[in-house]
């Protein structure tokens, strides 16, 4: 029966993004701040109604309360909220690790492809973070560089454990680095795009979308392929 509220909570997300994402584009600060509390939950309540794990859900009630953090400008607020993305990440990596375990390729050339492309992402993203942290570095404050180096490091592992899993998640994970990337270049002062916000929010939520829908199909698809007594329940992966 709880399935069955799905779609309508996936209407109720997409209502309120169309509103954030609205109010962003015409610099109306009240609907955003109205709207953005309200997202993740919504997206969580149609993971947890569909039979999400529960790190799934963990994941992004963590991000909600990051969205919720975020709201205020001041420093202590940013850090807890970069603290709870980062929890967020972590409940994450934890899901994909055991997703990817239950649908390993049990033949050889399959687990050689696997892992070579795991091997190709890994690289891709270290040199990325490299990159990134280096190019940023000189234009954070001195006590967020440590706090977002370690951050980056998280997110950058979450989006390779999100690419071994399939394009869906793959691109879920990459847009995630790309929205946090654009608030670490304004927190480094770099230019921005006009409606910075509206960027961040847009490349933010499409990510957790597809993070949701990417996990969801692949964790009922695994599930339907396990053999009866080697399933693993939804309250407990």
């Amino acid at each position: 029966m709880r399935r069955d509220r799905g779609p309508l909570l996936l209407v109720a997300f997409g209502l309120a993004a169309a509103v954030d994402l609205g109010s962003l584009a015409v610099g109306f600060t009240p609907g955003h701040v109205v709207a953005k509390p309200l997202l993740m939950p919504l997206l969580a309540a149609c993971a947890y109604v569909r039979g999400g794990p529960r790190p799934l859900t963990a994941a992004l009630l963590l991000g909600w309360g990051g969205d919720v953090l975020l709201l205020s400008d001041a420093e202590p607020a940013f850090l807890a909220g970069m603290g709870s993305f980062a929890v967020g990440h972590l409940c994450y990596l934890v899901l994909f690790e055991r997703l990817g375990r239950l649908g390993r390729p049990r033949t050889s050339a399959p687990r050689a492809r696997a892992a070579r492309m795991s091997v190709v992402c890994g690289v891709a993203y270290g040199f990325a973070l490299v990159a990134a942290v280096a190019s940023l570095w000189p234009g954070l404050p001195a006590d967020l560089r440590l706090p977002v180096a370690g951050y980056s490091a998280l997110l950058t592992a979450m989006a390779w454990a999100a690419a071994r899993l399939g394009p869906v998640t793959g691109l879920g994970g990459a847009l995630f680095v790309v929205s946090d990337l654009l608030i670490a270049t304004g927190v480094a002062e770099w230019p921005q795009l006009p409606r910075p916000d509206l960027w961040i929010m847009l490349t933010y939520l499409t990510a957790q979308y597809l993070l949701v829908h990417g996990a969801l199909g692949t964790f009922h698809a695994r599930a339907e392929d396990t053999p009866t007594h080697g399933k693993v329940s939804t309250n407990t992966v």
